[in-house]
């Protein structure tokens, strides 16, 4: 039996099939050729996603742990508004700071994000098949190869892949300039990049990713998506979709504070949409312009936020954990100075949960962040709203008034469930589908599917009858068609942790077979105990 595997051995191309073919995701429009950096989430993948939301609630808002002193946090929750008045986004800082530098092709116009040039160089089309031509390894830091292979790949296909590359158009000249930094050296040794340098311009910089082109120097480009309120399109009705989920919590603070008896330490949770004008989203639901974020701000007194930053790094990614997601492909990163944002001051720090997906491997993307925003928010709005010191609290014990500072665990429920997919991807080839999807119970789409072994002699009345007890607990589902074999299959895909089939036995003694996804294992329980035995295996998880 395969055991599940790291990140680094599972095909991307071969996640995103199985989610296609077994309903997890969709492109958006696809009837319409789809519509880049957009996703739907099917039968599957909305209940993965559901189920995945829901278990965040649960255990931060519902439920929520106890802090480090062995209290139970206090959390509320909060649902605000996609479109706000669009001086929140003045005082925010989004308005002028919430930018990423650009570029431009000169040749096929298209902009890429400047941080994001290297590594879809590394993943293109050009760039790899270049590599190929030369024998380059591209997990490789350095490699010796013949020159001559470059003429060739460009006489070839590097017309087709890479029309605009200095090395296309005129390899001459490119060439006489490699042949100057190797005198008399029949093969060259060179790393990725500084190859890339060599068949491109070098005083221009990277070339373009997609067709080799030069690009244009990095100039500033806002992130928000701009729309207009009322029935006058003008630049005072001007107005945002938003793109963080954060700055509604901020801006209810007092009408949180004044309708419930909550004070510091506590939080305000929120699940909900944001929009983000990504110039290059890529890599699946990783990088998509709309997404949805599972986000608490947690406000404490300034003293304590050091001592809660490291309580929420740590809860944070134990939770991670706690529904599926291996330590070896998990990591906390803390940011290094140069990162931080916009609203970190001196001593506040931020951290993330990284997973190693499929296109990351063998580095980590980031899951979720964890910031210490101190208390750059409330002072922010306390200032443009003009309510000063009534977004401070006053802490009768020390008579004393403050603007709380905030811990924000920030996590993208939808890099959540790319995350669980990759990670519950398993290669089996023992079985008919050749593949499993290792979901934690709590997580699974479907807890149980309910079968006859065949459709007549009484099967199918008794294996509904069952099924129809269980949906009123359980998501389940009632399946008669194609072979038990394909049946099986088909519920591997969708990652069931267990299947329960009723035979001519169950006919005689009123039991069933339990078939468990993992181990393949079978035994006989009672019709009577399906339902408790259930139960008991999806409290507990695996």
């Amino acid at each position: 039996m395969s055991q599940p595997a790291t990140t680094v051995n599972k095909s991307m191309e071969a996640i995103v099939a199985l989610c296609r073919r077994r309903g997890f995701i969709f492109q958006s429009s696809q009837i319409y050729g789809g519509i880049n950096g957009f996703w739907d989430y099917g039968p599957l993948g909305v209940e993965l996603k559901r189920n995945c939301k829901e278990a965040w609630w649960a255990d931060l808002v519902r439920c929520a742990p106890d802090g480090p002193d062995g209290h139970p946090i206090e959390i509320v929750g909060l649902d605000s508004t996609i479109i706000m008045n669009p001086k929140v986004w003045e005082a925010s800082g989004h308005l002028g700071g919430f930018n990423d530098p650009m570029q431009t092709c000169r040749k096929c116009k298209k902009l890429f994000r400047t941080d994001q040039i290297e590594p879809m160089l590394r993943e293109s089309a050009w760039v790899l098949s270049l590599l190929a031509a030369t024998g380059v390894d591209p997990g490789a830091a350095q490699a010796d190869f013949d020159p001559s292979a470059l003429a060739k790949w460009a006489r070839g296909k590097g017309r087709r892949l890479a029309p605009h590359l200095a090395l296309v158009r005129d390899s001459t000249a490119t060439l006489a300039h490699l042949a100057e930094r190797f005198p008399q050296s029949r093969t060259i040794s060179l790393g990725i990049e500084q190859m890339i340098g060599c068949v491109a311009k070098p005083e221009q910089g990277p070339p373009c990713p997609h067709c080799g082109g030069d690009l244009t120097e990095p100039r500033q480009f806002n992130l928000m998506f701009q729309t207009y309120h009322g029935a006058v399109f003008d630049q005072e009705h001007k107005t945002y979709l938003r793109p963080e989920t954060a700055q509604g919590i901020f801006t209810n603070f007092r009408n949180v504070l004044d309708t419930t008896r909550v004070k510091t330490p506590f939080g305000i949770a929120q699940i909900g949409k944001a929009f983000r004008n990504e110039v290059t989203p890529r890599n699946f639901t990783f990088r998509s312009r709309e997404f949805e974020q599972m986000e608490l701000e947690f406000f404490v007194h300034p003293d304590e936020a050091g001592d809660w930053y490291r309580y929420w790094c740590q809860s944070r990614y134990r939770w991670w954990q706690s529904i599926g997601l291996a330590s070896d492909n998990l990591t906390l990163r803390q940011h290094e100075r140069k990162e931080l944002s916009h609203y970190a001051q001196e001593g506040a720090g931020t951290s993330d949960v990284e997973y190693r997906f499929p296109f990351t491997a063998p580095g980590f993307g980031e899951l979720e962040g964890i910031a210490h925003r101190t208390d750059f928010d409330l002072r922010r709005h306390a200032e443009h709203s003009g309510l000063g010191n009534k977004l401070m609290v006053f802490d009768q014990q020390h008579q004393e008034r403050y603007f709380p500072h905030a811990i924000e665990p920030s996590a993208g429920a939808d890099r959540g469930v790319l995350a669980l997919l990759c990670e519950a991807y398993t290669v089996d080839t023992q079985r008919p589908s050749q593949v499993y999807m290792n979901f934690h119970p709590r997580i699974a789409p479907i807890k149980s599917a309910i079968f006859p072994l065949v459709a007549r002699d009484g099967m199918p009345q008794l294996a509904e009858n069952l099924y129809l007890e269980l949906r009123r607990r359980f998501a389940v589902q009632f399946d008669v068609k194609q072979n038990i074999g394909k049946r099986y299959a088909r519920m591997d895909e969708a990652g069931t942790p267990f299947c329960i089939t009723i035979d001519g036995q169950s006919l005689e003694d009123q039991t069933a077979t339990v078939r468990n996804r993992n181990t393949l294992a079978q035994h006989r329980i009672g019709l009577d105990r399906v339902g408790a035995y259930l139960h008991e295996q999806l409290a507990e998880g695996p």
